[in-house]
């Protein structure tokens, strides 16, 4: 859904600067262009470490593929394991644990039949929800500093417009382009800000409490089947985190 509102918001301004007497065409401005986005990229680099722009570039994705987390399915999945444990032992579920491709759950199970304490279990994983919730975090921080500085970019382009401006006033005839043109980069950089970088990481912090809720009920369901619980109680356990 993210670019659909993009998209959405796009729509409206051009629409609305066709309703005022403007023309699409009136929008396109290379220069401006270069200024804004070159100017907020390079200045998001020089802010954050390598690795956390390569990181953040990989979380790209997550904006045209959204994460797909079903509470339900990972509830029945615990439920499931807890009573196939209950029934015939934790050496039970070995061969069911290679088959599973989410390497949280894959290493909490493993954990189990390999014979961890429940108390290392929870510390392990709950500092793997911990650091990935700090890496998601840094993300969130790259595309609000992009959202920082796109705006002053565009003032900065808006400028250089408007020098090229001054350097018009003796043919009048130019100059009203020239000082309409010159605002072109203020229009990029607040736009981009505020349909691009700034909703995107309110995006990415909905990502982070998505997959911290996800990997917090399946450390629970995890908890509950080291304890050896019942399927019946298990499933009461995990029910708060299904009503949402």
């Amino acid at each position: 859904m993210s670019f659909i509102g993009v998209i959405i918001a796009l729509i409206f301004i051009l629409v609305g600067n066709l309703i005022e007497g403007g023309h699409p065409s009136a929008l396109l401005d290379l220069p401006a262009f270069m200024i804004v986005i070159g100017g907020t990229i390079g200045a998001t680099v020089a802010q954050f470490p390598f690795p956390v722009i390569v990181a953040s570039m990989k979380r790209f994705k997550w904006l045209m593929f959204p994460l797909r987390t079903n509470l339900i399915e990972r509830a029945e999945m615990l439920i499931d394991i807890a009573a196939n444990v209950r029934k015939n032992g934790l050496l039970s579920i070995e061969e069911r644990v290679d088959q599973i491709d989410d390497p949280f759950l894959h290493k909490g199970l493993q954990m189990l039949v390999d014979g961890y304490e429940k108390d290392k279990i929870i510390e392990v994983l709950e500092k793997e929800i911990e650091f990935e919730q700090h890496e998601i975090e840094q993300t969130i921080k790259v595309y609000e500093a992009m959202g920082g500085y796109s705006p002053t970019m565009g003032i900065v382009g808006a400028v250089f417009g408007l020098i090229h401006a001054m350097g018009l006033l003796d043919a009048p005839d130019k100059l009203g382009g020239a000082i309409a043109v010159a605002f072109v980069a203020t229009i990029y950089g607040v736009a981009a800000a505020n349909i691009l970088f700034l909703p995107f990481a309110n995006r990415y912090k909905a990502f982070a409490h998505q997959v911290s809720f996800f990997k917090e009920l399946t450390l629970t369901g995890l908890i509950g089947i080291s304890d050896g619980e019942s399927p019946q109680r298990l499933q009461a356990h995990l029910s708060p985190y299904l009503k949402h």
